[in-house]
């Protein structure tokens, strides 16, 4: 084991330790309170082919910067304190590290074979990157920048997603339709989970205790109970759905269906669409605000983004960004100046 491997394995098993004294609750990193959709939440949007990442300021729905990344920007993370921006530079096989202060690329970090999604851990100290091409997962140190870990999982690896306590990483593996289950303390996988049909994106509840999978080819979406690391329910949403997120109180996940040009709202007691929402033309990255009040979509074939008010599901803006839109992130409650 390399010095670097070692570091980062390190930090999963604190984090996880530090979870299971302290008992169900915030994950660490977690920020104080959920803020309104208006004080300091910015919305980063990755342009494919502009290959750039749109700043959009929540409040006024206005795009207050445009970012220049490397080649075909797919998805987009923020870091848990909103200081760093992660995004897969899918053509170029590398991710770039946005200083969210000054909105400049700081370092571009070399991983597999076209990164697709990214998603930071709770504690904020390693990010994980799908790579569909290779079908592995890279591990990369936040403090170091560099690569720590590659693990292999199945073929075409999308959706990535961690547990609240940072103790177990899920992967969304498009070409075999399963779930992998990593234990992010020793980066190996401990589980495969059968899903939907060409699996691309994973979102878990508040709790930890369910995972939703949005199955494109099957045009469902899979509820997987994680303690019992079984599917438990399927549920039909719309045309080829990708972008998933559940709402921060845990009550509905929206699922972004690109063939249908809409978004469906699935209550999670009931187990079923609840609401169907009209958005822009293939809509494709999608996320939660801070607060829940809010649902940002990335239209792909609009080159906007649509947002949608939860307590009327209707699109209340619709917010011109770059050129081929597609992952979708949010940084709320404090803007990087804050946290100086």
């Amino acid at each position: 084991m390399t010095r670097n491997q070692d570091m980062g394995r390190r930090a999963a098993v604190v984090l996880c330790v530090a979870a299971a004294l302290s008992g169900p609750g915030a994950p660490a990193g977690a920020s104080a309170g959920p803020a309104g959709p208006g004080r300091g939440a910015l919305v980063y949007v990755a342009d494919l082919h502009s290959d750039t990442v749109s700043v959009v300021d929540a409040g006024s729905g206005t795009v207050v910067d445009r970012v220049p990344v490397g080649d075909g920007p797919d998805s987009v993370a923020v870091a848990p304190d909103g200081a760093r921006v992660y995004v897969t530079d899918s053509a170029a096989d590398t991710v770039s590290v946005i200083d969210a202060r000054t909105r400049r690329v700081t370092a571009t970090v070399p991983v597999g074979d076209e990164p697709s999604r990214v998603t930071v851990s709770p504690d904020g100290w390693n990010v994980y990157v799908a790579n569909v091409g290779s079908g592995d997962v890279s591990v990369i140190s936040t403090r170091t920048l560099a690569v720590t870990d590659t693990i292999a999982v199945g073929d075409a690896p999308l959706g990535v997603a961690v547990s609240p306590d940072g103790c177990t990483l899920y992967v969304a593996n498009a070409a075999s339709g399963t779930v992998s289950v990593v234990r992010t303390a020793t980066a190996t996988v401990t589980g495969t989970i059968p899903v939907g049909s060409g699996p691309t994106a994973l979102a878990l509840t508040p709790d930890g205790r369910h995972l939703y999978v949005s199955n494109m080819d099957s045009d469902d979406v899979s509820v997987v109970d994680v303690r019992a690391g079984a599917e438990s329910d399927r549920i039909p949403v719309g045309d080829r759905p990708t972008g998933i997120g559940v709402r921060p109180d845990g009550r509905a996940v929206y699922v972004a269906d690109i063939g249908s040009d809409t978004v469906s709202v699935i209550g999670t007691r009931a187990r079923a669409v609840t609401d169907t929402v009209a958005v822009g033309h293939s809509p494709n990255g999608l996320a939660a605000g801070p607060d829940g009040s809010r649902v940002y979509v990335s239209d792909f074939d609009s080159d906007t983004l649509s947002v949608i008010d939860t307590a009327t599901a209707r699109v209340t803006d619709t917010v011109p960004v770059g050129d081929g839109p597609t992952g979708v992130a949010v940084a709320g409650g404090k803007t990087p100046e804050d946290t100086a």
